[in-house]
């Protein structure tokens, strides 16, 4: 999907067009945002920030991701865009912006803040596998490239047959947070033909090496996408790992 197959992984309120700039040497992909779409998810953001978290709160967050994406066409990286909506609509909205972009859409499946899981969206939204799978079937009806960012470890989530019902939806990636349980991935891997991206720990060879093993297409770099030290150390270790081959 992407090459190197080391992507940079959304940071709320951080995760922008100039962001996505500074890590064209490194990574082969870049996922802009997240950014909340409709009335309830934009109204849980307004929360996060009155309690110090960083979000983007545009006039017309459809129109933010198109100019975003816009900002990097002359850009050597893939952008995809991280987008939460508690309602199928929106999303689509942003999906067609997407495809026109060429860029891919992720839809959020991950944030466990208590105000977006209230609205719906986040882990709220991956406990919900069909309401979930609306999402996806809505936005890759637009043909847009679309996945789904989730998280491992969530109670009476079942992560391997959920990527097998995002797969029959119209996915064609997914975006794991393993958390502490690396082998999430191999299990996920086993269950569908989704393209892969492990995040969670990537800093360095041997957090590369342990996500390949587990047969991961890609990785993705989140907290430190800004620190050059560790995206060069990851850069060789993919490059080694999953480009080469190298055991």
């Amino acid at each position: 999907m992407f090459r190197p197959p080391l992507a940079l992984a959304s940071l709320s309120g951080e995760a922008d067009a100039a962001w996505a700039r500074q890590g064209v040497d490194y990574a082969g992909a870049a996922f802009l945002g997240g950014i909340a779409l409709d009335d309830d998810s934009r109204a849980a953001a307004r929360k996060l920030v009155e309690r110090d978290r960083t979000e983007f709160l545009p006039a017309d967050p459809v129109a933010f991701v198109d100019r975003q994406l816009e900002a990097l066409e002359d850009v050597p990286i893939q952008p995809a865009f991280n987008v939460r909506s508690a309602t199928p609509e929106p999303v689509a909205d942003a999906a067609r912006v997407c495809r026109d972009r060429e860029a891919y859409l992720e839809i959020n499946a991950h944030c466990r803040q208590a105000e977006l899981c209230a609205v719906g969206c986040g882990e709220t939204l991956l406990k919900d596998t069909e309401r979930l799978a609306r999402h996806v079937e809505t936005a890759a009806d637009t043909g847009a490239t679309v996945g789904v960012k989730v998280r491992a470890e969530v109670s009476g989530v079942d992560l391997p047959a959920l990527a097998g019902r995002l797969e029959d939806a119209g996915a064609t990636f997914v975006h794991v947070d393993a958390m502490d349980t690396e082998s999430v991935i191999e299990d996920v891997v086993d269950a569908s033909d989704l393209f892969v991206i492990a995040n969670n720990g990537v800093r360095d060879d041997e957090t590369v090496r342990k996500y390949v093993d587990y047969g991961a297409d890609a990785v993705s770099v989140g907290r430190p996408s800004d620190n050059q030290t560790v995206l060069e150390r990851v850069l060789a270790a993919v490059e080694r790992r999953l480009v080469t081959g190298t055991p």
